[in-house]
């Protein structure tokens, strides 16, 4: 079965970058061509910093392009627990995330259908609202645009009744995250940085007081510093912590035909995102062409037929009831870590890597880019704590089996919540 994703359908070519071909020199070198990457890299080189960004295949192949495209602000912790754990300045850092990613598309123009509506987490048993309420109530007293939502508003703003309440933060939006990786990679290259596709790195070596990347098809990139955004997508030969800091669960999604007129004015008639706040829960919003695209945990092996995309479908019978052919099926990985916090590491001098979005990455990873370029540019101080060394799981090959079990078990504690 061909899996073609919703953003691949409906995005334009992917920009034409050439591949590296010969050795080089860089102030800073960036590995990886998603949000993170190529936020960093633009940034930097806006500073007036010499930048050569290395990508394997082309901008946003990995998380970056097959995500929900659901811009959430915030990290998983609520404010007070947040500001109790790293400080006023991470609360405001995660608070922001989605006003940067938006104030950044309207600022470079890039046409990636943008939208500010707001995003609802939605809690379908009693025993959800109070934490959903507490944690409203935590963003409201920071100021943040936020309303509670009861069962009957809940009907009305998602088209189903399948929920008890949730809350909505005006601050989220969507975008359509394949174009917003194209956008950025174009912006990247006006503002003067070297991007180059197809150059996948198979090593990375001290080189001095700098570095040495060496392409797996022979050139070599030397730099003075180097930020390694390959996330879950990072292959151990070129750093053994950073495919094991995280589980790569893969995000199995559906997009369905158009929706007609009488389907369009019930399901989410305001344009807002949707996530629930169940273990393990599903994640919906409309799409391009006013199709309703529908995520959710699937399992640890890639999906190869139809019938493992079977999960996912029932969970959008069951919200937005049965009938509706389903066009589009893929999967992408996200990095989840136990704690769902992020990770940003200086291992050494001169290397920055970051990993762990939890799937908030969209926002997270652009407005972490910004930040990670200041720093690197200006000195100025980084948002959340900065590891010396990255935690890696116990047993990480075994994830696959531990993850499935772990998934089982939250599900049957989903089913037997009131």
């Amino acid at each position: 079965m061909a899996l073609t994703s919703i953003w691949t359908a409906t995005a334009p070519g992917a920009p034409d970058f050439p591949r590296l071909d010969e050795n080089t020199r860089t102030d800073i070198l960036v590995i990886g061509g998603g949000f993170q990457g190529l936020s960093t890299a633009l940034h930097a080189a806006e500073a007036g910093t010499d930048v050569v960004l290395l990508e394997a295949e082309t901008p946003g192949y990995g998380a970056s392009g097959r995500n929900g495209g659901q811009v959430i602000p915030g990290l998983k912790d609520d404010p007070d627990t947040l500001d109790r754990l790293w400080g006023p300045q991470a609360l405001d850092f995660a608070g922001n995330t989605a006003d940067v990613l938006f104030a950044l598309v309207r600022r470079l123009g890039i046409d990636c259908d943008a939208a500010q509506t707001g995003w609802i987490q939605a809690g379908d048993k009693t025993a959800h609202l109070p934490g959903l309420k507490a944690r409203m109530e935590q963003w409201a007293a920071r100021g943040a645009p936020v309303d509670w939502l009861d069962a009957d508003a809940m009907e009305r703003a998602t088209g189903t009744r399948a929920f008890r309440g949730g809350w909505i933060d005006h601050r989220a939006g969507k975008v359509h995250p394949l174009k917003l990786a194209f956008g950025l990679a174009a912006a990247a290259q006006n503002a003067g940085v070297r991007l180059y596709c197809k150059s996948q790195v198979a090593g990375l070596d001290r080189d001095g007081t700098g570095w040495r990347a060496r392409l797996a098809h022979g050139p070599t990139v030397r730099a003075d510093r180097v930020v390694m955004a390959t996330n879950v997508y990072t292959p151990s030969a070129l750093n053994a912590d950073l495919p094991r800091a995280t589980v790569p669960a893969n995000s199995f999604q559906v997009a369905t035909v158009p929706l007609n007129a009488e389907h369009l004015a019930r399901i989410l008639p305001g344009g807002m995102v949707v996530s629930e706040i169940r273990r393990v829960g599903t994640y919906f919003r409309i799409g391009p062409e006013n199709r309703l695209m529908l995520g959710g945990r699937g399992s640890f092996t890639d999906p190869t037929t139809a019938g493992d995309f079977r999960q996912v479908e029932a969970e959008l019978s069951r919200l937005c009831g049965a009938g509706l052919a389903i066009e589009h099926r893929w999967f992408g990985r996200v990095g989840i870590t136990p704690d769902h916090r992020i990770r940003l590491c200086n291992p050494a001098p001169g290397l920055m890597l970051a990993t762990g979005f939890n799937g908030r990455g969209v926002a997270l990873a652009t407005a972490l880019g910004k930040a990670m370029a200041e720093h690197l540019t200006t000195g100025a101080a980084l948002p959340v704590p900065v590891l010396t060394r990255l935690p890696t799981l116990p047993v990480h090959a075994l994830h696959r089996i531990f993850g499935s079990l772990t998934i089982a078990y939250y599900r049957l504690r989903d089913r037997l919540d009131r």
